[in-house]
């Protein structure tokens, strides 16, 4: 089956709330692109807002900490992510194994014992009993309760609590301050259910493709961060549920149900979408050529993991941006990578307006020379 790349980047826009953001819900947004990465807050809020018309920022707080239908957990290539609270034992249970078996590889150079593991797990847990606990907290509080090995990565990692939240035992809890908190996944989530990891896998890469399909196994395996050696069987055991596409002469895999979506996607129009640091539209696919010339990968893919907000227009790269706050105006700088369209231009002041109210701020836009 051959596609046209226009096609696949509508069919993608529109499994992001991209191509027409209609839906005012976090949730929904949160479930429909597998998770927002959240190690930076304040651009996983602005990435759900660009999904978004009518969302308010105290609309996502109220879904993560009142209603708890969102949960902030390590997950996907042991990053931060904002996940809908009824699929959390999906995620938690498909990427446990490899996350784990990366900590534990690194305890293990310092003589770290099964022993010692779950020593400091009982001491975390018992820790978080009566609530949630700082960084410095529950720090302090375990410490007196590990061997020496414990104690000396507890020195060098930044979060003493990384094997229980990679065993999906804690999650995070409401912020103090600046401060994040750690709470126990069984007093905060009610209602967990138990899944094995195959059907939990074969869960989650069917998400995957729906989200970010069509896609190879190469794509899932970095996007999750699971070794094609584990995820091979979930690829393997699905394979009826899937339809191989060739897109320019690349061949990917779309799930069999969205055959006839992609078939009749299409771009309508300009579409324009300012999306922040670390979106999840920039992070599901090993090549990224399909919305970025090769030229501009350094100005969007920084070192240390570092990915750049990024303007698309109709599914494609066009600009870098930053933004800033001062006083009651919004800062927005435009770094282009060629030459921007009447259309384009108007349709980025348009997306940062929204982004301006949703940040209670008036917008002062500024296209930078090429």
């Amino acid at each position: 089956m051959r596609v046209d790349a226009r096609q696949v980047a509508a069919f993608r826009l529109m499994r992001h709330h991209l191509l027409s953001p209609k839906t005012s819900d976090p949730v929904t947004v949160c479930r429909d692109v597998c998770g927002m990465q959240a190690q930076l807050m304040t651009a996983a809020r602005m990435n759900i807002a660009a999904r978004t018309r009518a969302l308010l920022r105290a609309d996502i707080e109220a879904a993560l900490w009142e209603q708890r239908a969102l949960v902030k957990t390590l997950c996907m290539r042991q990053t931060v992510h904002l996940l809908p609270a009824a699929e959390w034992h999906i995620y938690a249970r498909a990427v446990r194994r490899s996350r784990v078996a990366a900590v534990v590889r690194i305890m293990e150079r310092l003589r770290i014992t099964p022993a010692d593991r779950e020593a400091l797990l009982r001491a975390t847990l018992e820790s978080l009993e009566e609530g949630p606990l700082s960084k410095g907290e529950l720090t302090a509080r375990i410490r007196p309760r590990v061997s020496a090995r414990v104690r000396e990565w507890m020195d060098r990692v930044w979060n003493a609590a990384r094997l229980a939240l990679v065993e999906g035992l804690i999650c995070y809890g409401p912020d103090r301050g600046q401060e994040v908190t750690f709470v126990r996944v069984d007093h905060w989530l009610r209602g967990r259910r138990a899944i094995e990891e195959d059907e939990a896998g074969r869960n989650l890469l069917g998400k995957f493709l729906r989200a970010y399909g069509p896609a190879t196994l190469r794509d899932f395996c970095k996007w999750s961060g699971v070794p094609v050696t584990e995820a091979r069987a979930w690829w393997d055991g699905s394979a009826e549920e899937r339809v191989e596409v060739s897109i320019g002469g690349r061949q990917a895999w779309l799930l069999r149900d969205d055959v006839s979506v992609l078939r009749g996607a299409a771009l309508e129009g300009t579409v324009v979408n300012l999306l922040a640091a670390f979106d999840p539209f920039l992070l599901a696919h090993a090549e990224k050529e399909h919305f970025l010339d090769p030229r501009f990968y350094k100005r969007v893919y920084r070192s240390h993991g570092w990915v750049l907000p990024v303007v698309l227009a109709n599914g494609l790269a066009v600009a870098t941006w930053t933004h800033a706050m001062e006083r009651k105006r919004l800062l927005v700088s435009i770094e282009p990578f060629g030459a921007l369209g009447r259309a384009v231009r108007q349709k980025i002041e348009r997306e940062a307006e929204h982004l301006g109210w949703f940040l209670g701020a008036e917008p002062d836009i500024v296209f930078a020379a090429r």
